[in-house]
């Protein structure tokens, strides 16, 4: 029979031991950037200041804006679905119908 928690009624082999922290490891790929030195110099200066380093304050700038894009990309779509709305002249489907592939 398997035990259970008494408090959550969730069997036992669920529970999560957080004495034990796994980690990953993620492969990332090296790219080349061209930078004057001045630029360098500052990003490096930069990091540093916010005990960082040049190649990860890199890849979370690159990361915030791709995904910013991605952000107002997704907010174009739904303002275009708000300003467009469908009409179905009253047409209801069945789920059936939805689904049919």
């Amino acid at each position: 029979m398997t035990q259970r928690d008494p408090g959550t009624g969730i069997p036992a082999t669920f529970k999560v031991d957080t004495l034990y922290v796994c980690s990953y490891n993620v492969r990332m790929k090296n790219i080349t950037l061209a930078l004057d030195e001045e630029t360098l110099e500052a990003g490096r200066e930069y990091a540093q200041r916010h005990q960082t380093t040049l190649n990860a304050l890199v890849r979370d700038l690159l990361a915030k804006t791709v995904l910013s894009d991605r952000k107002a990309a997704v907010c174009e779509m739904f303002r275009l679905m708000d300003a467009h709305p469908g009409n179905s002249q009253g047409r209801r489907w069945t789920r059936e119908e939805l689904y049919d592939r």
